[in-house]
């Protein structure tokens, strides 16, 4: 255990009240990208941007306008005056309720029971927000002796891609060669498992275009959603037989290929479609190309089957696989020892298929590790984090700089 934990584990355990508060704070002002039908992160980022300075810390904020003409803030403050820094990285915009009708509770009005916290975007990437704020708070307040600096960057954008967050602060110079960076963003409910891989993200947009007419005279149309049940079906068949391949470290251990989200397309049911626009996430693993993917899926739709229709596949997003932390990293051994020290835990290192900000690090070069302990419950209907979790993250986070 190192010298001087002890006051900083006690000044955490004395700050949860006021992290539950804040998190509730948080819950409540809605931080949805524009294209999901929010307005950003820009109040949420005043809110916590005010209470930092009310703490005594020195935050530096970045705003960005997106497409949408709206602002995407990012909020960067950091402990200490040595050479090096670990960053912690945490998001601050969310995901959408999606259906309502699914939830128990209002998901932007957190819920307390239990022990459980409930509310959209309290697991994702709430949790670790808070729990690295008040790591911070604690350190500053006990005057703990540090071997490194303690960074957080609270980011925009994180959901949709990072365009308009950590991948504008990268280029800010905020971060140097160095430093060593904690992305808290995946976990299990166990906190053993460090991730240091993850898999390619390629998102579609599919858009079949026929022909749209009365639904009692079919053949004078062209029924873009027949076509397009058909290509979808063949696409997923393809991709699946194709890109078979396993490796052990990923959790799952394979390729992924999901159609997802689909966009409205007639309001009446007797009005055949003329166009529809689907969209399909794959998570790739990093030993086959993204680009390998995308031409096999526009082969098919070059098909002699689907002559009639106009098909159009659009990037919406992708980032190719970064080469992995190794595990061996500083910041890798930092957390299994913190782990092994504060809970008993001999941590094991993993690969997963969700997209976070440390894919960012690994493509400069830099070393990145991902962990926290969370409840498999991100982006789902009820959505909730433990407040025992929030509280015993923040000590983990809190012991990485010291002495």
């Amino acid at each position: 255990m190192k010298k001087g934990f002890g006051d900083v584990g006690k000044k955490i355990e004395s700050y949860e009240k006021d992290m539950v508060k804040t998190m509730g704070r948080m819950i409540e002002i809605k931080s949805i990208a524009p294209t999901s039908g929010g307005a950003g992160e820009s109040e949420r980022a005043d809110f916590l941007e005010d209470m930092f300075e009310s703490w005594g810390f020195t935050v530096t904020r970045f705003d960005y306008k997106d497409d949408n003409h709206v602002t995407r803030s990012s909020l960067v403050t950091k402990l200490g005056d040595e050479e090096r820094t670990i960053w912690l990285v945490a998001h601050i915009d969310t995901v959408s309720e999606g259906d309502i009708s699914l939830w128990k509770t209002d998901p932007f009005k957190m819920t307390v029971s239990n022990g459980r916290m409930y509310g959209r975007g309290v697991s994702d990437n709430g949790q670790e927000a808070v729990a690295g704020m008040y790591a911070l708070k604690a350190l500053k307040e006990t005057k703990a002796k540090l071997m490194c600096n303690l960074g957080l960057a609270l980011v925009a954008d994180e959901e949709l891609g990072s365009r308009y967050g950590i991948q504008k602060l990268l280029q800010e110079g905020i971060f140097l060669k160095d430093d060593m960076f904690v992305v808290p963003d995946w976990g299990n409910a166990e906190g053993d498992k460090i991730e240091i891989a993850e898999k390619g993200v390629l998102w579609l947009k599919i858009t079949v275009i026929g022909k749209q007419v009365h639904a009692s005279t079919p053949e004078k149309g062209i029924n873009a959603y027949r076509h397009s049940m058909k290509l979808l079906s063949q696409v997923d068949d393809m991709l699946h037989k194709k890109y078979n391949a396993s490796n052990g470290i990923f959790e799952p251990s394979v390729s992924t290929f999901e159609v997802t989200k689909h966009e409205k397309n007639v309001d009446s049911v007797n009005i055949i479609p003329g166009i529809e626009v689907s969209y399909l996430d794959c998570r790739v693993l990093p030993q086959y190309s993204l680009e390998s993917v995308i031409k096999d899926i526009r082969s098919i739709a070059s098909g002699k089957e689907f002559k009639d229709v106009e098909i159009r596949i659009e990037e919406f997003n992708r980032e190719d696989a970064t080469p992995q932390t190794l595990e061996g990293a500083e910041v890798v051994q930092l957390l299994k020892s913190a782990l092994k020290d504060l809970r008993k835990i001999d941590a094991k290192v993993v690969g997963i298929g969700g997209g976070t900000c440390a894919a960012f690090f690994r493509k400069k070069g830099k070393s990145a590790a991902v962990w926290s302990t969370e409840a498999p419950v991100a982006h789902e209907p009820n959505e909730y984090a433990l407040i025992e979790n929030m509280v015993n993250d923040s000590k983990v986070l809190a012991y990485l700089p010291l002495e």
